[in-house]
């Protein structure tokens, strides 16, 4: 993309996937723009399945510079990107598109998001931790390569179709201590950190695996958030689990990211994250930022 700050109009980004209607994503990022001085549009689109290819050209020859993509749609937009950032290349998923003279680049931010949240804004050391990663689908391949990175003890995925977990363990496996198998092979071990990258609480589900999973002090982390705590959040609360983080913190720090990678710079994220905690409702309106 050509210098940001040379246009006489708005940037244009927005959110796809389906559901999207429950982002905050606009709103965060119309307080970046703001911090930033830069004036740009934030939309939700809601992607009907199979539709994803024809959104993002109809978005893009309106005049759209990027797009952050949720699910179910970040092995799509890998596929369909023409070059890649490393960790988008790792991780086989893509949450972040730039419309460039020369074609899609595509990034995944989720990871670096998360890190940086459970380690800046919760003070939880992932350094010689027991990780438990749920789920193996985008939103966990997202997250692995920085996890790994992080150098943990340990880095477990559990799945429900357990070969999907084998296989995602091989992708990782020269990065870091990573095993894998399924939710009901848990019993009798103990996590510093679980996190479910499942979908499950977007029904309001849980993922089946024992309450033996959280270690002594350990934390729970679930990637969605609500305005009400997730089910896996009430249900470990239920098992004396006492550290919770749901995914607003992640959102709020992968958002930054992602602006970086569009517009080449960070915004700071401290203040969105504490007005977000105290009152989300306020997040709830589209962004733009025109002056």
């Amino acid at each position: 993309m050509s210098d940001p700050f040379a246009f006489d109009r708005p940037l244009r980004f927005a959110v796809m996937g389906n559901p999207v209607e429950h982002s905050k994503s606009p709103a965060i990022h119309a307080r970046f723009a703001r911090q930033c001085g830069i004036r740009l549009e934030y939309d939700r689109i809601q992607v009907d399945p199979g539709g994803f290819a024809q959104a993002l050209d109809h978005f893009r020859a309106r005049g759209g510079n990027g797009l952050n993509i949720t699910v179910p749609f970040k092995l799509e937009a890998w596929s369909l990107a023409d070059r890649r950032s490393p960790r988008a290349e790792l991780a086989g998923a893509v949450n972040t598109l730039r419309f460039d003279d020369d074609g899609l680049f595509g990034d995944n931010t989720d990871g670096v998001g998360l890190v940086r949240d459970l380690v800046e804004n919760l003070r939880c050391p992932l350094a010689g931790r027991r990780i438990l990663v749920l789920g193996a689908g985008g939103a966990a391949r997202g997250i692995l390569g920085p996890l790994l990175e992080a150098r943990p003890e340990a880095l477990r995925i559990a799945n429900r179709t357990v070969s999907r977990a084998h296989e995602l363990a091989e992708r990782f496996a020269t990065h870091g201590p990573v095993t894998a198998g399924g939710l009901d092979q848990l019993n009798g071990a103990g996590f510093d950190v679980v996190i479910n990258a499942t979908a499950a609480s977007l029904d309001g589900a849980l993922p089946k695996i024992p309450p033996s999973v959280f270690a002594a002090n350990g934390l729970a982390c679930d990637l969605m958030y609500g305005d009400q705590p997730t089910a896996f959040l009430a249900w470990a609360a239920d098992q004396g689990v006492t550290r919770l983080a749901d995914g607003l913190g992640m959102l709020v720090e992968q958002a930054a990211e992602s602006f970086l990678v569009w517009l080449k710079r960070r915004p700071l994220t401290k203040d969105v994250l504490v007005e977000l905690r105290a009152n989300p409702a306020a997040f709830s309106e589209a962004g733009r930022v025109s002056e």
